[in-house]
């Protein structure tokens, strides 16, 4: 592997390293979170279409030339230069720090390309910049090539994404007219594709506190609003679509089980298996949707928790309902999973929760469970995350 110093350049073809290859950045602090980006810039260096930005809250690119799993300090960014739009002409990689802290902290960091070549940094090398390009990415007459940059400047993402020409969201307001640029959102992670992943660590000493999951979908009186074929598909004038939400645990010393409204599986927040759903919303008219409450504090105890929900009355029909689930932690980025697919299945998995290493690690599933006959979607969702638990027939009623 070729070590680079600050400034030095080379073409990749130099590097053998081809066209797909893995950019690996570590960037550790005894304290402090490093926010870790690509930012994919047009031939004026500037981010012309923030849908190249690929950070947090946005973990791939659209024909998905350029993917993102993230750990504590760390990112891998998955490339293939070949299927970049011709419009990206640089991919700068950067690190920034948000919160307390500045670059000075970092301990021995890196950015590399595969095993092709890397570029070491540390802490010395910085003083209280709270961001730096690490390296980029550049075509430069149809070649490929790589820079160490190295360099550090004040301010945080807000600020790189300002350098690069992007607008970062404001809070919402009423505004006099539409605003035509859209904005880049930095307080919100959307998990936009099945197994993308996203790793939180503490903000706290004793654990990551209060958890909730939040499912929300369209509202009833939009459900009996809607008439014909789509009215129908949505439950006519019944109310619409019943969707609930639940979750099957393991717990660190094997326990199983499930907490759901169906057979009044409530669980509890306080004492084992430190996960609650508060209430039951039949309809979807409930502002605030159905709440899974996981107590954070005694996250060292659970090892996974696979998140579900499934349509308990109404025709299946996914797209109709505009589901969307929420997964909040105090002091931290929102994670939003979209239920936007799916065909006549009853039961969605929507993603997992697990503690890899003391991190609370979340997968995108958006697993559609077809039903199965006899077997229910609820024993055919278990079976196939191998969690196995005994069923018998539930109602709500």
């Amino acid at each position: 592997m070729i070590t680079f110093t600050r400034g030095q350049k080379s073409k990749l073809s130099e590097l053998e390293c081809g066209t797909r290859f893995d950019v690996n950045v570590a960037l550790p602090t005894s304290g402090a979170t490093v926010d870790l980006s690509c930012f994919g810039l047009d031939a004026a260096d500037k981010l012309a279409d923030d849908r190249y930005m690929i950070f947090y809250n946005q973990l791939a690119s659209p024909e998905s030339a350029i993917r993102l799993t993230l750990s504590p300090g760390r990112a891998v960014f998955q490339l293939d230069l070949d299927a970049l739009p011709a419009s990206i002409s640089k991919l700068v990689f950067t690190g920034a720090i948000d919160g307390g802290g500045t670059m000075r902290e970092l301990g021995a960091g890196s950015i590399s390309l595969g095993n092709a070549a890397s570029f070491p940094l540390s802490g010395p090398d910085f003083a209280d910049e709270k961001a730096i390009i690490l390296g980029e990415l550049y075509r430069r007459d149809g070649v490929w090539r790589f820079g160490a940059v190295g360099q550090g400047f004040n301010g945080g993402m807000s600020a790189l994404l300002a350098h690069f020409g992007g607008t970062e969201a404001a809070p919402a307001a009423p505004v006099a007219a539409p605003v035509e640029q859209k904005k880049i959102s930095l307080s919100k992670i959307t998990l936009e594709k099945r197994g993308d992943k996203v790793s939180l660590e503490k903000k706290r000493d004793q654990g990551f506190g209060k958890v909730r999951v939040n499912l929300n979908w369209n509202q009833r009186q939009a459900a009996e609003e809607k008439s014909g074929f789509f009215g129908k598909m949505l439950g006519g004038k019944k109310g619409g679509i019943d969707l609930d939400l639940g979750c099957l645990f393991e717990m660190a010393n094997g326990q199983l089980g499930v907490v759901q409204a169906l057979g009044e599986c409530w669980g509890n927040y306080d004492a084992r298996p430190y996960i609650h759903l508060a209430g039951d919303d039949r309809s979807g008219a409930v502002t605030e949707g159905e709440n899974l409450f996981i107590n954070g504090d005694f996250f060292d105890q659970i090892r996974r928790v696979l998140v579900y929900t499934f349509i308990y009355e109404g025709v299946p029909n996914w797209a109709a309902t505009d589901g969307v689930v929420t997964i909040e932690l105090p002091n931290q980025p929102s994670i939003e999973v979209r239920l936007d697919d799916g065909g006549g299945q009853s039961m969605c998995a929507i993603a997992m929760i697990e503690n890899v290493g003391g991190q609370l690690q979340v997968t995108k599933l958006a697993d559609y469970i077809p039903n199965q006959g006899k077997v229910s979607s609820h024993e055919a969702l278990d079976k196939k995350y191998g969690f196995g638990l005994r069923w018998r027939t539930g109602s709500k009623d």
